[in-house]
């Protein structure tokens, strides 16, 4: 039986064994207890995956080693998937790589699963491209490096994108230029097209009426075409279908739309949202459930004015850090922190076009000098989301819920 069990491997994850971690050694001169206490992260991959950049070429890099992150703090890596809760006995069900299922203990446990995309189920469905996991992304990348080898034709070289929210945007933005070097060495870049399909009336719904014409003018100078007010109601190798019965040609397509917080969830006697997260207390406890607290995607938290947290890096991290420091404190008796992240902002990635930022969830344009906000983007993305490795003690220094994971804004001044 381990003190503090979590369940995956993310962000959220990570950084709650790193509290918890944190927490029980920081109090143990004072808790005797709190001396032998046991974390133990339960997660199939070796890796956190950096998630917010498999959009981008060459995903398979974008990973780092957890046994390298938490493996010097202490916390047991427990190469397993889970597949059942029970919250009466306190065990969680997994089954190992080798099929070989076990039953793990815990006195604390921490849901940090994550989220999922919701994949449709349509004809020819099993063509669809995504980009929510590792194993997805570089699947992908290995289709968009074989195009040069197949025949040449029609959709040869166009990419029809599902979905024109956050990482909808991002990845058409970006496939203009990947497809671009494709198709280069064969003097083939004027055939390169990349259509959006969303069954709203406009991109970015939900990304800000400021930041919508920044969006447009960057579809418009990198040739991204958009069908608004439909759906896509099949495919196939060569051709994607849409509800107003035209087709577009097109070899590559990415589904983007939608996602839902793990099925573990489910297993929770708890309150859920339509996103399937778990309702929480102000310090991350599953309302109704003793001993058991949310994380990251799974946890419907609520942030600044009382909005629902985006299923985002940028909260999962937080959401992490306070569920880890307070499954800990519980476990030694000592009172709870509430939940209070950094100001809502984003940055949105526009290929070559460039990048929009916006703060808060009213979604006002963030201005800087020339390049702030694709420099802002990098530093994210490159620096800014990445956890130390091989470094415990700059690891438990920023797994304090207090240090906050944003770095001062990049200037080019």
């Amino acid at each position: 039986m381990f003190d503090v069990l979590v369940l995956g491997g993310g962000f959220a994850g990570l950084w709650s064994a790193a509290a918890a971690t944190r927490l029980l050694r920081s109090r143990a001169a004072e808790h005797p207890e709190a001396a032998g206490a046991t974390v133990a992260l339960l997660t199939p991959l070796p890796d956190l995956t950096l998630r917010p950049r498999l959009y981008q070429a060459d995903p398979a890099g974008f990973r780092i080693p957890l046994d390298r992150v938490l493996g010097p703090v202490g916390v047991h890596r427990i190469a397993a998937t889970a597949t059942g809760i029970d919250t009466e006995r306190h065990r969680v069900g997994a089954t190992a790589a080798d099929g070989t299922r076990i039953q793990v203990g815990y006195r604390r446990l921490i849901l940090a699963t994550g989220s999922a995309v919701v994949r449709p189920g349509l004809p020819g469905a099993a063509l669809l491209h995504d980009i929510d996991t590792l194993a997805a992304a570089v699947k992908l990348e290995d289709h968009l490096r074989a195009l040069p080898s197949g025949p040449a034709g029609p959709g040869r070289w166009s990419a029809v994108v599902v979905g024109a929210g956050f990482t909808g945007l991002e990845i058409a933005t970006e496939l203009v230029g990947r497809l671009r070097a494709g198709a280069a060495p064969y003097g083939t870049e004027n055939e390169v097209r990349v259509t959006l399909v969303e069954r709203a009336a406009a991109v970015g719904e939900g990304l800000g009426e400021e930041a919508r014409p920044v969006i447009i003018r960057a579809l418009d100078e990198l040739g991204v075409e958009r069908r608004l007010g439909v759906t896509v109601t099949g495919l196939d190798a060569g051709e994607v279908r849409l509800s107003d019965g035209s087709a577009l040609p097109a070899r590559t397509a990415v589904w983007t739309a939608g996602m839902r917080a793990s099925e573990l969830t489910a297993q929770i006697p708890a309150p859920r949202d339509e996103l399937g997260r778990l309702a929480v207390d102000a310090r991350l406890r599953v309302r109704g459930v003793g001993d058991v607290y949310a994380a990251g995607d799974t946890a419907a938290a609520a942030a600044e004015g009382g909005h629902p947290v985006p299923q985002s890096c940028q909260h999962a991290t937080p959401l992490g850090k306070v569920a880890g420091h307070n499954a800990a404190a519980d476990l030694l008796g000592l009172p709870g922190v509430g939940f209070a992240p950094d100001p809502y902002t984003t940055c949105l990635d526009l290929g070559a076009a460039g990048a929009v930022a916006t703060a808060g969830f009213g979604r006002a344009l963030r201005r800087g000098p020339e390049g702030f906000e694709k420099e802002l983007k990098r530093a994210i993305n490159e620096t800014w989301i990445s956890p130390p490795v091989d470094d415990p003690q700059e690891l438990l220094r920023r797994a304090d819920h207090r240090v906050s994971q944003r770095r001062p804004a990049p200037s080019r001044a």
